[in-house]
């Protein structure tokens, strides 16, 4: 029986594998239209194009042609695609790969998957690519703009048992930091709270409510104004290091989102968030061995206090 999940209809191309999008179960007009207007990043002659090239099957493998009726809930594949694409002066380092598993150091700028204006340099796609993998996919997600560990899953069969250590919180994530010293605020300290999006969807925000977020923090080293913190997430939500160190009047050196919006132009990254995915500890589900590993990256200080 077709599984629509986890579809073998289009395969993976240079590292990028089929997106999909569902046909609602009311429309009419073309597939075509569909896209169209559905999809109008690209051009309604960039999909007419992409439809006559073979470039978008249903579920079932089909080419679907420009002038094929609407369908109600079929499933449409094609390949994502930018014109144009910011270039990455950086440079991804594997740390470990088995049959199960990928981690890799990721530096900072590089997007894990494919968002917005990025495709081919994301790292995901860059690993497909160098590794020849392309089951390949993240079992957690940094931000961009953080560098450190990302863990990925080379096989469909093992996975779910790897995500479940991220599910049920049975894997132990240390991150490092550069924020401000504020010898009023006491560490070591648990940071306890309530996480949402805020009005600028790009942006997390806390809020009253049952607390839904749980950071631990401490101090590893002080230098005039600024200190070098370890912060060690015990839940995942979005954003949630850079949201409760702003909380407490202790935004991350360089952060484009807290407590203001300061996004550098495209191409500057002379300002990296001072924010490192250090270390990730876990008893490995498949095997039973106790896996720790620890990015190469390091998080300095800054000179004068």
């Amino acid at each position: 029986m077709h599984n629509p999940r986890h579809p073998h209809v289009l395969p993976v191309r240079d590292g990028v594998s089929p997106s999909c999008v569902v046909l609602p179960t009311r429309g009419q007009g073309s597939m075509l239209d569909f896209l169209a207007r559905r999809l109008p990043a690209v051009s309604r002659d960039g999909w007419y194009d992409r439809m006559k090239a073979g470039d978008v099957v249903d579920e079932h493998g089909q080419a679907v042609q420009p002038e094929r009726p609407f369908e109600g809930g079929v499933r449409l594949y094609y390949y994502r695609s930018l014109p144009a694409e910011p270039a990455l002066p950086f440079c991804e380092t594997v740390l470990y790969q088995d049959e199960h598993l990928v981690v890799a150091d990721k530096p900072h700028f590089m997007p894990v998957t494919p968002s917005g204006r990025y495709l081919q340099n994301t790292l995901l796609v860059r690993l497909k690519r160098r590794l020849g993998l392309p089951e390949l996919s993240p079992l957690h997600r940094i931000d961009r703009d953080t560098a450190g560990l990302v863990m990925l899953s080379v096989q469909q069969r093992t996975r779910g048992v790897y995500q479940a250590l991220f599910r049920d919180r049975q894997i132990i994530k240390h991150y490092d930091a550069i924020a401000p010293w504020r010898a009023d605020v006491v560490f070591p300290r648990d940071h306890v709270s309530r996480l949402e999006e805020s009005p600028q969807f790009f942006r997390m925000h806390e809020v009253p409510g049952e607390p839904n977020s749980h950071t631990h923090m401490q101090v590893l080293e002080v230098a005039g104004d600024w200190a070098r913190y370890r912060l060690s997430p015990i839940t995942g939500k979005r954003h949630q290091l850079r949201v409760h160190m702003a909380a407490l009047g202790l935004p991350l050196r360089n952060d484009p989102f807290y407590p203001v919006v300061n996004d550098p132009p495209e191409g500057d990254y002379s300002r990296p968030l001072q924010l490192l995915a250090r270390s990730l500890k876990f008893v490995d589900p498949v095997t039973g061995a106790q896996r720790v590993f620890e990015s190469r990256q390091s998080l300095q200080l800054p000179m004068g206090g």
